[in-house]
């Protein structure tokens, strides 16, 4: 693909409805705008850096994700679904599993609830787990009755 390079620097301009394609745009800076109802389809987005951005009612799906940071966060009503590690035949499978942890920390999960999930090895250090329950099962009371 034979590009013409070129600047666009934008100032006060409504362009509303813009397609782009094939179209490389590294390295953009973007302040004060409305991408309301965008649509970004087959998108290279690594290493971006998002900050003070209003994402609510946004749909993210089948993204590589990894090695990401979420930092203040507001995920009441958040859905995550279908959560994966990379698979055979995906260029970051690891054939041994050796995958950085997925790590939360100094969060508020209470009324959080994780159905036919995989949490094999999965280590809680420092946490309240008063109310917390596996299959029905107290945890706390079960603790205490060791």
């Amino acid at each position: 693909m034979a590009l013409e390079i070129q600047n666009a620097d934008l100032a006060k301009v409504d362009i509303s409805r813009s397609k782009w394609e094939e179209v490389n745009a590294q390295e953009m800076s973007i302040d004060n705008v409305s991408l309301a109802r965008t649509k970004l389809h087959n998108v290279d987005m690594s290493e971006l850096d998002i900050n003070d951005v209003n994402l609510s009612g946004t749909t993210i799906q089948h993204t590589n994700f990894s090695h990401a940071l979420l930092d203040h966060i507001h995920l009441y009503g958040t859905e995550f679904k279908h959560i994966v590690l990379p698979m055979k035949g995906e260029h970051n499978y690891n054939p041994e599993g050796n995958y950085k942890p997925i790590s939360f920390q100094d969060c508020d999960l209470s009324k959080t609830q994780l159905k036919n999930c995989n949490l094999s090895n999965m280590e809680i250090t420092d946490c309240d787990i008063s109310g917390l329950t596996i299959n029905g099962i107290e945890i706390e009371e079960l603790i205490k009755g060791k």
